[in-house]
């Protein structure tokens, strides 16, 4: 691997560590940044004056654009060097909070949430950073901990978000991330070394032709509750998504230097990994999803616990800490006995939060104590999941096979908030002139996040590792 090259502004010698508090700092930024309009959810018809199926996009599009742009970003990032990448994305959370700030209507809100949703390639970019540490075991602790800062910022965004909007106007959501992102560009300029790119060419065409075809596949599993599964829009949307890639597959297998390299993500190890990874998103959001809707319906319906948005989301909070609590125990584990068994463990005692639920869903401290089990197995796994990735594919590939990878489980997050949306709706009693989902539809989407946390379990088992390529 060749050696970095320093440019003028960046530190000569920077700390490894600080390079792994910086990057931890982004990560939870950008993930606070995805989560901050969920409180003020039902709300944005009337802020934004529009209609619900419209404003519904406010969230969606930040989830499309981070899923679509990741993998690119991490491309670009292998090609240009990550260190400047990671500066331009950083940029982008800064100018997207700033436009949603400014907004006075629903599209420049929605061009605001789509650049905020590109700057989630800082994770992917991130992490294939700190995989480049000559410290194995501090590159595994880097690594987890950023993991880790996925879930923790998501889930902690929630209860600020909810204060914030309280206390203040909700436009301060987004100059609070605005702030945020001049916080990271500062750090991120001061301590992330310089890495240089390969500097070939890069497939335009491919990456035009990934984002098209993705778009249309994850605005039809986000936006199929509302146009209807069976509705022209939606078949169409997703019939074209579909299309697209398949036309994008025959040309990445034929072009030189492809935007994502087929053939090596189709190998075995990577390819079963991957698929882990979107069990993995696929359970952990079902958790995001039902956990904080049973703890918000009112307490006379048959499955609700009556509490407020923010006592909701506070409940989950010792969720969100014990996932940075289980990060560095996950490294440990990885160091010690290797990823496929720590991915492994962590999946398992995913599904574990998830049993405790089956049987017991009827007090707050039910869900507190199901959260906190399941986010520390995801924790673990999730810690796991990059180093085993990276072990499988060239350095100069690193960035663009992380980016695969948090695809990967963007997929699964959005099909675990699509199913479990159509779960609950399919069994509803009406309360108070109101529709409810039952206790038997949140059991199913319990029963639902244990066995996608088990399938991440046997994927990876059955995935077969082998030495890094150079």
């Amino acid at each position: 691997m060749r050696e970095p090259r320093i440019i003028p502004g960046a530190p000569s010698t920077p700390s490894p560590w600080a390079v792994v508090v910086a990057l931890s700092l982004a990560a939870t930024s950008v993930s606070f940044m995805q989560t901050l309009v969920v409180p003020i959810q039902n709300h944005l018809p009337e802020l934004l004056d529009s209609t619900r199926s419209a404003t519904a996009w406010v969230l969606t599009i930040s989830l499309v654009a981070a899923a679509v742009t990741t993998p690119i970003s991490g491309r670009l990032a292998d090609l240009w060097g990550k260190r400047r990448v990671l500066l331009v994305l950083v940029i982008l959370l800064i100018v997207g909070s700033l436009i949603a700030a400014l907004s006075q209507g629903l599209w420049w809100m929605l061009v605001g949430r789509a650049l905020q949703g590109v700057s989630m390639g800082v994770i992917a970019v991130g992490i294939s950073v700190l995989g480049d540490l000559p410290d194995r075991r501090l590159s595994v602790m880097g690594i987890a901990i950023v993991s880790a800062s996925l879930g923790f910022g998501g889930a902690l965004g929630l209860p600020l978000a909810a204060w914030i909007v309280q206390v203040g106007d909700w436009k301060t959501l987004f100059w609070s991330t605005a702030v945020l992102g001049v916080l990271n560009l500062v750090v991120v300029w001061l301590t992330v070394p310089h890495s240089p790119g390969t500097g070939r060419h890069v497939d335009v065409i491919g990456a035009l032709g990934l984002g098209v075809g993705l778009s249309g596949i994850l605005i039809a599993i986000s936006q199929g509750p509302v146009w209807g599964w069976d509705s022209p829009t939606t078949l169409l949307v997703v019939l074209g998504g579909v299309l697209v890639l398949g036309v994008w597959v025959v040309f990445e297998l034929r072009v030189d230097e492809p935007i994502v390299d087929l053939r090596q993500f189709a190998l075995r190890p990577v390819l079963f990994t991957n698929l882990g990874a979107t069990a993995l998103g696929f359970s952990f959001f079902v958790m995001e999803v039902a956990y904080l809707q049973i703890l918000e319906l009112p307490a006379h319906t048959e499955a609700g616990l009556g509490l407020s948005m923010i006592d909701a989301s506070m409940a989950l909070v010792p969720a969100s800490l014990a996932m940075m609590a289980a990060a560095p125990v996950g490294a440990r584990i990885t160091n010690r006995y290797g990823a496929r068994i720590s991915a492994c463990l962590g999946a398992f005692i995913g599904a574990a939060g998830y049993v405790v639920t089956l049987f017991w869903y009827d007090a707050v401290w039910h869900f507190i104590l199901a959260s906190t089990i399941s986010s520390v197995g995801v924790a673990i796994a999730y810690a796991a999941i990059p180093t085993l990735i990276m072990a499988e594919v060239p350095r100069t590939a690193t960035g663009s096979a992380v980016g695969v990878n948090a695809l990967m489980r963007s997929v699964g997050t959005s099909s675990g908030a699509t199913v479990t949306g159509m779960v609950l709706a399919s069994q509803v009693v009406v309360v108070d002139g109101a529709e409810v989902p039952v206790l038997a539809g949140f059991l199913t989407t319990f029963a639902f996040g244990a066995i996608a946390a088990l399938a991440c379990m046997v994927l990876v088992w059955l995935s077969t590792g082998r030495r890094r390529a150079n």
